[in-house]
């Protein structure tokens, strides 16, 4: 009984020559992607669901950080939604995707910025 116990956890065919069960060959295939799954697949989804949320939640006013590195404030958002023009100095608008967006560092009011168009 105990070679058995030892042969299974091994995952080694048995003595004397039988063919070990298709079944016992598959638990570490699928123990494997389980662990997969919990460990990678899963936080990766959630963390793509919180990031979609925060892009989609950006207005006027919103201090941002490009993934370029490019520090700005939010002075408008195209009718489409998919570009954000980002005031990077005085007088200087710079129109990003908003995919481009790393970081978002919310306002207490939404429309703090004076325009001077």
């Amino acid at each position: 009984m105990s070679d058995t116990i030892l042969a299974l956890m091994l995952f080694a065919p048995p003595a004397g020559g039988a063919t070990p069960n298709p079944f016992v060959q598959l638990v570490p295939l699928v123990l494997i992607f389980v662990v997969f799954y919990f460990f990678m697949i899963r936080p990766q989804q959630k963390k793509q669901k919180e990031r979609e949320s925060l892009l989609n939640d950006i207005k006027r006013g919103d201090r941002v950080v490009t993934i370029g590195g490019i520090h700005g404030t939010v002075a408008g958002i195209e009718t489409e939604k998919k570009t954000v023009l980002v005031q990077v100095a005085d007088n200087v608008k710079i129109k990003f995707e908003r995919s481009a967006i790393a970081n978002i560092e919310k306002q207490e009011t939404g429309d703090k910025l004076a325009s001077k168009e």
